[in-house]
């Protein structure tokens, strides 16, 4: 395998945007850390307030992935018979996509996990006779049996660590619920791969459960969506493909630096999608903890940190957190710095100053909320509670308006009549289609970027 060019060196950056000011006694400070990855530079542009670290450089991996495809073959793949059509060729465009010399594997998943391709517990090389070969083991693919998905995610572990790429990635379908293993099974397995490889999880259909294909694209730092029609799971898994593809740096991580008497409230990444990191961290010496970010190409994504510092004095200022990204050493050493921001903290009795409420923080503060008040106008929309899930996501329509968010809004309008989305006052339809109502909530945690000021 190729190494990358000296062009092609990934560069990270980290902006950070705040309100340092405190009022006295004040002792929340709440900062969104923007972490920028680029293949040969870093985007433009200054940050808003707060401070910009200069990007760093870093060693280049050995360029290309490794992937792994998990295919539901259980017996409901099967009514309709053209959804196991649709899984098969979905997975046969995914092949297709793959560069050569990158490393692969497909896997057949019921109540048991087989692997179609290639034979004996390892990875192919990619290449024009080993996508065929692939092809066409897949065309014998079959559907019948039972679902473990904690099955699927072991073997695609023990594939995956047979990898010479640090990228490692899995996609996984699935049409059905997670029925022929127990929920405890299935989150053990997903604690004993979590950190080793990300994994991207679609339902197929309406017939899986939202929480369980969600829950696993969490732990494993991935993506999940439904694709409703299976007519268009090949665009799916062909985008999902290229993605895995174009990540050029694996086991990222977010380390925190806080001084004596600083405490973390919590940790989320809050760009392109919420996603809370708090209870993922790692202790990394003194003060200093490290939270998972997984594999990066060329993208930006947004971290919203929130610390509580001790009291102090008008006129006085702190280093409130230091905020670095880094990579683990090849051989074990002390990781690499590829860059960092400071969050500060300034005591101040300049009212405007002090109550003034970065953009930035309160963008992503209605960003958190929004995907929290879809779950709760959801869930009480299935327990009955009809008086709730108005309310809640009333307030989830007010939102998605007012940040601009207007998938979200086209999505809530699938599920309510909105009657004034200024105000939040919407009616709960009558008749929801099963698709739309999974749509929203498993995209209720996709953000809207908070928009630049000029």
């Amino acid at each position: 395998m190729a190494n990358f060019s000296k062009s092609q060196v990934p560069q990270f950056s980290v902006e950070v945007y705040q309100n340092e000011f405190l009022p006295e006694g004040g002792r929340e400070v709440s900062a969104i850390v923007t972490v920028t990855s680029t293949g040969g530079g870093t985007s433009g542009g200054a940050p808003l307030t707060g401070v910009s670290a200069s990007p760093s450089a870093i060693p280049s991996p050995t360029a290309g992935a490794a992937v792994v495809i998990m295919v539901d073959a259980s017996g409901s793949m099967d009514y309709p018979p053209t959804k196991m059509r649709n899984a098969r060729d979905a997975t046969a465009a995914a092949i297709d996509t793959l560069r050569d010399g990158l490393e692969f594997a497909v896997v057949s998943g019921t109540h048991l996990a087989a692997q179609i391709y290639p034979r004996g517990d390892r990875l192919a090389i990619a290449g024009p006779e080993t996508r065929a070969a692939a092809k066409e083991a897949l065309r014998r693919l079959t559907a019948g049996g039972g679902t473990a998905i904690g099955t699927w995610l072991r073997m695609a572990d023990r594939l995956l660590a047979t990898a010479e790429s640090p990228i490692r990635h899995g996609i996984l379908l699935t049409d059905g619920r997670n029925e022929h293993e127990s929920p405890q099974d299935l989150r053990s397995a997903l604690e004993a791969v979590a950190g080793r490889f990300t994994c991207d999880a679609r339902g197929v259909g309406t017939d899986w459960e939202v929480k369980e294909v969600t829950g696993i694209a969490s732990a494993l730092l991935g993506t999940a969506d439904i694709v409703a029609d299976p007519a268009h799971l090949a665009a799916d898994f062909t985008a999902m493909m290229e993605n895995a593809m174009g990540k050029e740096v694996a086991d990222v991580a977010l380390r925190l630096w806080t001084p004596v008497g600083v405490e973390i409230k919590f940790v989320k990444q809050v760009a392109p999608t919420v996603e809370e990191l708090t209870g993922r961290r790692t202790e990394a010496g003194p003060r200093a903890g490290d939270y998972p970010t997984g594999s990066w190409g060329d993208e930006s994504r947004d971290y919203h940190v929130c610390v509580q510092v001790p009291e102090a004095g008008i006129g006085r200022e702190m280093l409130a957190a230091r905020a670095s990204l880094i990579i683990p050493a090849p051989d074990g050493g002390a990781p690499e710095v590829l860059s960092q921001g400071l969050i500060r903290a300034v005591w101040t009795d300049d009212m405007a100053a002090s109550t003034s409420i970065n953009p930035q923080v309160a963008h992503y503060t209605g960003q958190a909320e929004l995907a929290q008040v879809i779950q709760q106008g959801l869930d009480a929309r299935k327990s009955g509670d009809f008086d709730g899930a108005t309310a809640k996501l009333g307030r989830a329509v007010q939102l998605a308006a007012a940040s601009g968010n207007e998938d979200t809004a086209k999505l809530l309008s699938k599920v309510v009549d909105v009657v004034d989305a200024a105000t939040g006052t919407v009616r709960l339809k009558a008749k929801v289609a099963d698709a739309d109502e999974m749509t929203l909530e498993t995209r209720s945690t996709k953000t809207v970027r908070v928009k630049k000021q000029s």
